[in-house]
C-alpha cells in the first residue's frame, strides 16, 4: 500500500514540460512546505527511535514492547490487514490483537506515540546522536528488536506469570508458584482477550505433566474461555484429553 507520509527522499519531482531557463532536463526541485518538512522530521525521528530501541530491550516491559510493535506496524503497513493467528500461536495472536486495536489510527499519530514511549524509556536520549547501523541494528518483522518481541529471552523474569511458564513448559516454576500460594490456578489471563486459564494453555500446548499438576492443584477443567471452550476442546492430544475426561468423571 502507498505510504501515507512523505519519506526522507521524496522531495523532487518532474515538471512535465520545458523549463523557461532553457534547461532541457525537465527536472525541477519541488518547493518545500512546512507540512512536508514536518512530515520528514517526524519520519526521521521515528526511524531513529526505532533504531534506539535496540538498546532499551531490557528496561522495556512486555506491555511497552507490544505497544511499540503495534505502532511500528501501523506506520509501516497501515491498518491491520492480516487474519488473526491461530489459537496455538500465542505470540502472533497477542501481536495481532495489539495492532488490530489501533483501528484507523493515522501513521502520524502512531509515530508520535512510538517516539514518546522511547523517550520515556530513555529520558536522556538525544535523537541528534547518530545511531549504530548495519549489523548492530537488528531489523526484521516489526522493526529493530520488536521483531523478537515475545521470544522468551526478551521477557524479563520478574514480568513472567503462570501463563508464561505454561507456554515455556516450565513445570518447576509453576510448582513453586502454586506451593507459595501466590497464584490462583483458575484465574484467567488478563492480557488475553479470549479469557484462557493456565489449564487452557497447558492443554493447547499438549504439556501433559503441567495439565496433571494443575488439575491436582485445583484447576477447574469445566471453566470456559471467551469462545465457550473448556480446556479439553482446545487440545489435539489424546493423552491430555483423556486426563481431563477422567478428572471430570471423578468429580461427577
Amino acid at each position: 500500500m502507498a505510504t501515507p507520509f512523505v519519506t526522507a527522499g521524496a522531495v523532487t519531482g518532474h515538471s512535465g514540460g520545458e523549463l523557461s531557463s532553457g534547461d532541457d532536463s525537465g527536472d525541477v526541485e519541488m518547493p518545500q512546505t512546512p507540512e512536508t518538512e514536518a512530515s520528514r522530521s517526524l519520519t526521521e525521528l521515528f526511524e531513529k527511535a526505532a533504531a534506539h530501541l535496540q538498546g532499551l530491550i531490557q528496561v522495556a516491559s512486555r506491555e511497552q514492547l507490544l505497544y511499540l510493535y503495534a505502532r511500528y506496524k501501523q506506520v509501516r503497513v497501515g491498518n491491520c490487514n492480516t487474519p488473526k493467528p491461530s489459537f496455538f500461536d500465542f505470540e502472533g495472536k497477542q501481536k495481532w490483537e495489539a495492532w488490530k486495536a489501533l483501528g484507523d489510527s493515522s501513521p502520524t499519530q502512531a509515530m508520535q506515540e512510538y517516539i514518546a514511549v522511547v523517550k520515556k524509556l530513555d529520558p536522556g536520549w538525544n535523537p541528534q546522536t547518530s545511531e549504530k547501523k548495519g549489523k548492530e541494528a537488528r531489523s526484521g518483522f516489526g522493526g529493530p528488536v520488536v521483531s523478537s518481541l515475545y521470544h522468551e529471552e526478551t521477557i524479563r523474569e520478574e514480568d513472567k506469570d503462570i501463563f508464561d511458564y505454561c507456554r515455556e513448559n516450565n513445570i518447576d516454576h509453576i510448582t513453586k508458584a502454586i506451593l507459595s500460594e501466590s497464584v490462583d490456578v483458575n484465574m484467567k489471563d488478563e492480557e488475553d482477550n479470549e479469557g484462557q486459564t493456565a489449564l487452557h494453555y497447558a492443554a493447547a500446548c499438549e504439556f501433559l505433566d503441567i495439565v496433571e499438576l494443575l488439575l491436582q492443584s485445583g484447576a477447574d477443567p469445566a471453566l470456559r474461555d471467551q469462545d465457550g471452550c473448556v480446556p479439553e476442546e482446545v487440545t489435539g492430544c489424546k493423552a491430555v484429553s483423556l486426563v481431563l475426561q477422567r478428572h471430570v468423571a471423578s468429580k461427577a
